[in-house]
């Protein structure tokens, strides 16, 4: 596991396309795109640049279960307004939040992952330390699935809605072992509210409790935090 520590987001997100920017060099054709705040700054990088990136396909981690993706509040919607309008991609794939049958769509889902293998997987980490909607206690083995959502990730995520009411409390979600098949992770994490999270995925034991500590055991990824989110590293 590699860390890098910059300034603040932005800086974040240009390191983040650099590493980007040197892969596409080498041919990597899929990426596997987060969504939240986190990744903007990268999103950002990559609209302004002058890549092409119509022969790239990409795979989103989540969804949220009932909503549409042309709700402003859905991750698709996000992903089309911060980078697909902007910088089309040959084929852009998001769980479908509004599936008749969720269980059906989590195998769909599955098999556009073993169709379209992840070249580098792009990551944020939850306060609670969720990687993707895994939860603290989701099993390790587990592949895209639906989770409720628990109360600290929903009262994470209120602010983007007009009350708490309309929060989504469940989601689609890669699992963990999808996201290990990924060739190589970049894992983003900004401000001191993420930094307790930050030094157990880093320097604690890997645990289900704590699941964005699974990526110790990759063999290839890339941490990015700003001075916040290190300060509480003991190796910082």
């Amino acid at each position: 596991m590699k860390v890098i520590q910059v300034k603040n987001a932005q800086e974040g997100g240009k390191q983040a396309f650099a590493i980007l920017k040197e892969e596409m060099a080498k041919g990597i054709t899929t990426l596997g795109l987060a969504t939240g705040s986190t990744p903007e700054t990268l999103y950002q990088e990559m609209v302004k640049s002058d890549l092409d990136f119509s022969d790239m396909t990409s795979v989103n981690l989540d969804e949220y279960v009932g909503l549409s993706g042309e709700n402003p509040q859905s991750y698709r919607y996000f992903m089309n307004d911060r980078l697909f309008l902007h910088k089309p991609f040959k084929e852009t794939f998001v769980p479908n939040g509004k599936a008749n049958d969720l269980d059906a769509e989590c195998i769909r889902y599955n098999q556009i992952i073993a169709d379209h293998p992840i070249d580098l997987q792009v990551l944020g980490i939850g306060r609670n330390g969720h990687i993707g909607f895994n939860e603290p206690g989701t099993s390790f083995a587990v592949e895209t699935h639906v989770v409720a959502l628990t109360e600290s990730t929903i009262e994470a995520n209120k602010r983007y809605f007009e009350s708490i009411e309309e929060v989504p409390t469940h989601a689609l979600s890669m699992g963990i072992a999808s996201i290990l098949k990924s060739k190589q992770i970049i894992l983003m994490a900004f401000g001191r509210e993420k930094a307790a999270a930050v030094a157990k995925m880093i320097e604690g034991s890997v645990t289900e409790q704590l699941p964005a500590s699974v990526l110790q055991t990759h063999k290839n990824v890339v941490v990015i935090i700003d001075e916040a989110a290190a300060s509480e590293l003991t190796n910082a």
